[in-house]
């Protein structure tokens, strides 16, 4: 079933529809889930919460751009307020002497994709989600300050945060290797 099919049958109510639509983009919102959640649990209800979401607001979409990213975005922003419900609060600090990274793609690059993922839970939530909304989904640091309430100072110093965690947790695990 193509698209715009599943998106029009599932406007009018069609269950099949639905599920067709679900199936086809389940397994990519998952792993945005997977990135910004710190459980599978936590991954799988922002899943659902997300679809319901979808379904919700599919009269917005008009097919205007693309499906997929539409139902991204939306996904980050379910993701997003599941943590301002569990009251996430980030430090608010200026701009520190964390140094920037620039080679550290390189050695994301040596990861694989779920040893990577295991990193990116790994961080502390308020790194976690400036890192994915930045590196992973492409927010600006503006956008990001928008979205989370926060500075975009602090949106800079926490992505550099989670750079150097995420530095440091590669290093390691390349010395454990040798």
């Amino acid at each position: 079933m193509k698209e715009k099919e599943m998106i029009e049958g599932s406007l009018r109510g069609n269950e099949r529809c639905q599920r067709a639509l679900f199936d086809r983009y389940a397994p990519l919102l998952m792993g945005v889930c997977q990135r910004y959640c710190r459980t599978q649990t936590e991954a799988e209800d922002v899943l659902q919460d997300t679809f319901v979401r979808i379904f919700n607001k599919l009269p917005q979409y008009g097919f205007r751009g693309s499906f997929a990213g539409w139902a991204r975005r939306l996904c980050v922003n379910v993701a997003l307020k599941m943590y301002q419900r569990k009251r996430f609060t980030f430090e608010q600090t200026g701009l520190d002497n964390t140094p920037d990274l620039a080679g550290a793609p390189t050695a994301y690059a040596d990861l694989g994709e779920q040893e990577l993922l295991e990193l990116i839970r790994a961080l502390p939530d308020g790194y976690r989600i400036v890192f994915n909304m930045y590196a992973i989904e492409g927010y600006s640091h503006k956008e990001i300050g928008e979205q989370l309430g926060i500075q975009e100072a602090s949106s800079r110093s926490q992505l550099l945060k989670a750079r150097k965690v995420l530095q440091q947790q590669i290093e390691l695990r390349q010395r454990i290797a040798i």
